[in-house]
């Protein structure tokens, strides 16, 4: 047989359960820090929408619309349309969470204008991340019952999987630096003052965890494929 691990339990299940672990606690730390911080009314009252625009002014940037999207902590920035999506919780709202985030999303925008590498990069394997998604597990299992595991098909899926993995990677230090750039802007508009800049890193720091543990799940996942399907078919 190609491999063979027993009929009832797979160990390499480990690695994925080990990759949904880190992305519950990180999802969970995230929700559990906004939802703190989103409590603490910012000393300007000004909300998510308005920080946007003064942070995007200060930039200068005046191409880019500001527009309110359903959802919780749905924010992104898109560079197709240059519009800077706030979620529910974010547009309207007056506090240091709300603030931070929608710098953070203005972070991107100025990523965008001044060309930064890492975000041309990320978006350059944007459709190739998004097939690989898609087409790698179908390649896989069309492999293995045509070829065995091991088999050609069953490598290009794990190839294709990897260009996903390589999104994942190349999207910490867009995000990171977004977070930074945010930090920055909104202590030098004076859109927060410096008892509140603290806490508007912690709600920043807690979401880059949950693409740190993005990451780390694909990671996991990628080397589950490789000991499964990655290696020659054996009898």
């Amino acid at each position: 047989m190609p491999y063979r691990y027993g009929y009832y339990f797979d160990p390499t299940y480990v690695l994925v359960l080990i990759g949904a672990v880190i992305s519950m606690i990180a999802s969970a730390r995230v929700k559990s820090t906004y939802s703190k911080y989103s409590r603490m009314r910012s000393r300007t009252n000004m909300t998510g929408a308005q920080a946007a625009q003064r942070v995007l002014s200060s930039a200068g940037i005046y191409d880019v619309r500001i527009q309110h999207v359903a959802g919780n902590l749905t924010d992104h920035y898109d560079p197709r349309n240059k519009t800077l999506n706030l979620s529910d919780s974010v547009y309207g709202s007056a506090s240091v969470a709300a603030i931070g985030v929608a710098a953070h999303e203005c972070g991107h925008a100025i990523q965008h204008q001044q060309g930064y590498s890492p975000l041309s990069i990320r978006s350059a394997l944007v459709p190739a991340a998004n097939f690989g998604s898609a087409a790698a597990w179908p390649l896989i299992i069309l492999g293995i019952i045509f070829g065995g595991a091991g088999s050609v098909m069953c490598q290009i899926g794990i190839v294709l999987f990897s260009a996903a993995v390589l999104f994942q990677l190349v999207t910490l230090p867009v995000e990171f630096n977004a977070s930074r750039r945010a930090v920055r802007i909104l202590g030098d508009t004076g859109i927060l003052s410096e008892q509140e800049l603290p806490y508007t890193r912690k709600v920043l720091k807690a979401a880059a965890l949950t693409y740190v543990a993005g990451a780390a799940a694909a990671i996991l996942q990628l080397l589950r494929l490789v000991i499964l399907f990655g290696g020659r078919d054996r009898d």
